[in-house]
């Protein structure tokens, strides 16, 4: 095999022929290939495009040869083999000197073949990274694990808290790997940044005298740093970095983690956010390492979403692109345009941003992060796929360049030889193919980048919101501001002035940061001027002011209405319309990240979609963490009911499809909360006798009644419900602490009631009504089926099975729930005195009326929608009668729960006339409709005295009919 018969360019046909002739003339040649085990045009191509491999091979043939025998080339280079062959190497080290002989043997020939695998096209880029970050944490965990033994032996072991059992015991020294080190993307040729921590202060026991752990732990930081980063005659094995600790340069090496956790709360730079994204547990003890990382987490990534991560990516790109011009680094692949950087800071940005809701986004390995950013549909599949495939492109030419001589670069050669290795390293014939395809991805990847990242808005860009901005910083006279103000839209001017006044005055706002203040300052002229696109901007001011007040104290808020100009008109159209959803948005500013999506905002998933996001959130948190798992069923609660109280709002959603979509949430709510109160019960107590781990909730199950069962929720309705067993309650549970199956299933429906009304930061999931449970009140909180079956048919009253009527299963086991349903068809079907019926019947509705219902004085002047004759009540009273007086007969007209499918089933079995079936469902949807719309304008029930007469007329001459004529 000869350089000519290979498909090289010239200038690397003379190279690879002249240092072919010479090895062969100095009997070298031969012997490189025996000893490595390859063929000759693999060492040819080798030699060629490395400076690096020749080298190595040339000098460290017996080393090379002894490690190949071990670990032949042609393997993969798997993490386990790997460590086989550091305890080769490491097994007669026995003092410091020798432990730096071993490090720098291993890395010569692990080194040698990453780098070979790598150039010749053996290993794939995952495998390149993963062994290059395997070769880093080897020889760090190696070393320390032999230094902290010398150390001890020195000067005593260091003693103090275990940061998990509290015990007084041995510490250890925690290392973590920062940047790509942490995200096990290592370079081939890459210094490793790192933060060297212990878990307590204490002292050393068992030395000559004691030394204080911050000692102790500072001299062994710099001896394993000596160990790795000295240049000896056997080289080096990493540069280490140890600048990004607290405080830089000038900090403690070492430090505790209560320490470090202080200083990250208190002092913690936007940056070093950015930094901690990838830190990893590299060596040490894991277990209290994963302590450590816990107590960091909350620093990296904020439970609300954080828009100012774009602020400060903004500032960190522009820094380095000031240092590329002074430095001249455009031809830098990770610093320049479009870099390897770029597409790192595009990720880092939306795992800052939304890392502490969307767990997933955590992860220190971008393509996991890309993966998340692809699912969570944070950018489309297209955009992440570009990303993706240009990273790789770019970390792979990353390579090449490093590869040559085993040197930290990322600049493009600048010789025609250099051009040609790297050129045909990467696959390309010439050097101009290479290039041309590095640009497209360059470009292409400035393009995203500038899309999601815009860069900031210079100083002179602001002459659109000028008149605004001088509106807000009163930098013009109430008596010029009002006409500006009236020619705008404003309706009352001069009141917009004083709530903008009361606001700037304000003493939130004067307590305030600059940082803070800046934003506020940029946010008010872009609020001001997008309220000039709704028809009420004074009205929608004040409503929004609420919403400004609540987010002075976290004005990342600000940012994402800054950031995203689209959510800020989305914001203000919404308010505009809806002061229910304004004060929605002023309680729970986190759900201003719905309006980021105007597609999903309103377009509300189906009940499917629902569960099945749900379940995902869920599967995210930690089963023990109750908080968060409260937390997370509000947030998502709230983040649906605004999504169909904004598609209301813009009549995407009819009104039954409203109904529909927030009884959905209740049930997918309720599911949920189900599972995580019989999950800690269970892990407490043990499961129920006669229940299995089959039996996910303990024949256990939640009935819905009212407007639950009806499937006929609005935005503010209560849950009635009802929670029914079908265990032995004399039997017991199987766990370390058993309890009777009736003290367990009482406690799960404590849990439950506990879990939907308790108030969290985010509020509280929904009011509970449980009335009508057997015996109301006094009544069990948890009734046996069977006793639910007994009352039903000797205790309740006629009002209790007209609530029946609009009963039904919400969450549970199928079985009990099978099993309510007959019970419930039983006792409707069960003939009735009709004359009886039709007493109890009148008597509640005068009760009601009584109780609930406008006065006579008021009657004349108002209507309430529910309450007073001709309302909701009276037309679902008349479904009830009806249902209850000739179920018997008709058993179909207990199939549905809802009003209007029983007054379509009266229709067909002819208890209504066609006419008066479809009249009363018209009657309904219209009332139920102003319902909705007066709860979505924070007004009540009560409409103006002659409204909904014709409505009325017809649920007043049905009742004479159905009811009143029977008397």
């Amino acid at each position: 095999m000869t350089a000519e018969s290979m498909d090289m360019s010239a200038e690397l046909k003379n190279l690879a022929s002249q240092l072919c002739e010479q090895a062969r003339a100095d009997g070298h040649w031969d012997l490189w290939i025996k000893k490595l085990g390859i063929d000759e045009a693999d060492l040819l191509k080798a030699v060629a495009c490395s400076d690096f491999l020749h080298r190595t091979v040339s000098l460290r043939t017996d080393l090379l040869s002894e490690a190949v025998a071990r670990l032949p080339l042609q393997s993969p280079s798997q993490r386990q083999r790997l460590e086989d062959l550091w305890q080769w190497f490491a097994a007669s080290v026995e003092s410091e000197a020798e432990l730096g002989v071993a490090l720098r043997r291993f890395r010569c020939v692990v080194q040698f073949r990453i780098i070979w695998r790598d150039l010749l096209g053996w290993a794939d880029l995952e495998e390149t990274l993963a062994a290059a970050s395997d070769l880093a944490e080897i020889v760090i965990d190696g070393a320390l694990d032999l230094l902290y033994g010398w150390t001890c032996d020195q000067f005593g072991t260091p003693f103090g808290r275990h940061p998990i059992t509290g015990e007084h015991s041995p510490q250890p020294l925690i290392v973590l790997g920062m940047g790509k080190l942490g995200g096990r993307e290592l370079n081939v040729s890459s210094d490793i940044d790192l933060i060297f921590a212990f878990p307590s202060n204490g002292e050393t026991e068992g030395g000559r005298r004691a030394i204080d752990n911050q000692t102790f732990f500072n001299r062994l930081g710099q001896k394993l740093i000596q160990a790795l980063d000295n240049i000896t005659a056997e080289g080096f094995v990493h540069r280490v970095d140890m600048r990004l600790r607290p405080y830089g340069e000038s900090g403690a090496l070492c430090q505790s983690f209560s320490a470090l956790e202080t200083y990250y709360q208190d002092q913690g730079r936007e940056w070093e956010r950015y930094a901690m994204i990838k830190a990893r547990v590299v060596a040490g003890d894991q277990e209290q390492g994963a302590v450590l990382m816990a107590m960091l987490r909350p620093f990296v990534f904020r439970r609300y979403i954080d828009f100012s991560a774009f602020e400060s990516l903004r500032s960190m790109k522009a820094m380095i692109n000031r240092e590329v011009r002074r430095k001249g680094l455009e031809n830098n692949i990770k610093l320049g345009r479009g870099g390897i950087r770029d597409i790192e800071f595009v990720v880092q940005a939306f795992q800052l941003i939304r890392g502490g809701r969307d767990t997933e986004l955590q992860a220190r390995e971008i393509y996991r992060a890309l993966e998340a950013i692809s699912s969570l549909e944070l950018l489309p599949a297209r955009v992440v796929k570009e990303l993706r495939v240009a990273y790789d492109f770019l970390r792979k030419l990353e390579h090449a360049l490093q590869g040559i001589d085993d040197e930290q670069t990322q600049l493009l050669p600048d010789t025609p030889l250099g051009c040609a290795r790297v050129a045909w390293i990467m696959g390309f014939a010439r050097w101009e193919d290479c290039l041309r395809a590095m640009n497209d991805y360059r470009s292409m990847v400035a393009s995203h980048f500038g899309d999601i990242i815009t860069e900031a808005d210079s100083e002179d860009d602001s002459d659109l919101h000028d008149t605004w901005q001088e509106i807000w910083l009163d930098d013009v006279s109430p008596e010029e501001a009002s006409p500006w103000l009236a020619e705008h839209g404003f309706s009352d001017p001069e009141s917009v002035v004083g709530m903008l006044r009361q606001l700037r005055e304000s003493r939130q706002v004067a307590g305030m940061q600059s940082e803070g203040r800046r934003r506020l300052n940029q946010f008010m002229p872009t609020l001001l001027s997008a309220l000039t696109e709704v028809d009420n901007p004074s009205q929608t001011l004040q409503r929004l002011l609420v919403l400004v007040e609540a987010v002075l104290r976290r004005t990342a808020y600000l940012v994402l209405l800054n950031e995203n100009p689209g959510a800020c008109k989305q914001l203000v159209s919404l308010c505009s319309q809806s002061p229910w959803i304004a004060a929605q948005l002023a309680d729970t500013p986190l759900l201003l990240d719905e309006l980021l999506n105007e597609t999903s905002l309103y377009n509300p998933p189906s009940r499917d979609e629902l569960e099945s996001e749900l379940r995902q959130q869920m599967l995210r948190i930690s089963p023990d963490d109750l908080e968060q798992q409260m937390e997370a069923l509000r947030q998502f609660q709230k983040a649906h009911t605004l999504r169909i109280a904004a598609s209301e709002v813009r009549g995407t959603l009819p009104l039954m499809k409203v109904s529909d979509y927030l009884t959905w949430i209740a049930e997918v709510v309720l599911n949920h909360v189900l599972v995580i109160a019989y999950n800690q019960l269970v892990r407490r107590h043990g499961y129920p006798e006669g229940v299995t781990a089959d039996d996910w909730s303990g024949r256990f199950a939640i009935i819905g009644y009212g407007k639950l069962g009806g499937i006929e929720l609005g935005y503010s309705s209560d849950l009635d419900l009802v929670f029914l067993h079908n265990c032995d309650p004399m039997g017991s549970t199987d766990g370390d602490k058993p309890v009777d199956n009736a003290v367990f299933f009482t406690r799960l429906g404590q849990r439950i009631v506990h879990i939907l009304t308790a108030q969290t930061p985010t509020g509280q999931l929904y009011d509970v009504d449980m009335r009508l449970r057997p015996s109301g009140n006094s009544g069990l909180l948890v009734t046996t089926l069977s006793a639910f079956r007994k009352y039903q048919n000797e205790g309740a009253w006629t009002w209790e099975h007209q609530a029946l009527v609009r009963a039904r299963g919400i969450a549970g086991q199928a079985d009990v729930m099978e099993r309510f349903e007959q019970i419930r068809r039983d006792v409707l079907c069960a003939s009735r005195p009709l004359e009886a019926l039709r007493t109890d019947v009148i008597d509640m509705r005068e009760r009601m009326l009584a109780s609930l219902g406008s006065s006579a004085r008021d009657a004349e002047v108002q209507f309430h929608v529910k309450h007073d004759p001709g309302g909701l009540v009276d037309l679902e009273f008349i479904a009830q009668f009806l249902v209850l007086a000739h179920a018997s007969d008709y058993p179909v007209l207990t199939q549905w729960p809802d009003n209007i499918r029983q007054l379509e089933a009266l229709g067909r079995v002819g208890l209504l006339e066609e006419s008066e079936a479809s009249a009363l469902r018209e009657a309904y949807i219209a009332l139920r409709s102003s319902q909705h719309r007066r709860a979505l304008q924070a007004e009540g029930d009560v409409s103006p005295g002659d409204a909904f007469a014709a409505e009325r007329e017809v649920i007043a001459r049905v009742w004479k009919r159905v009811i009143s004529a029977c008397e």
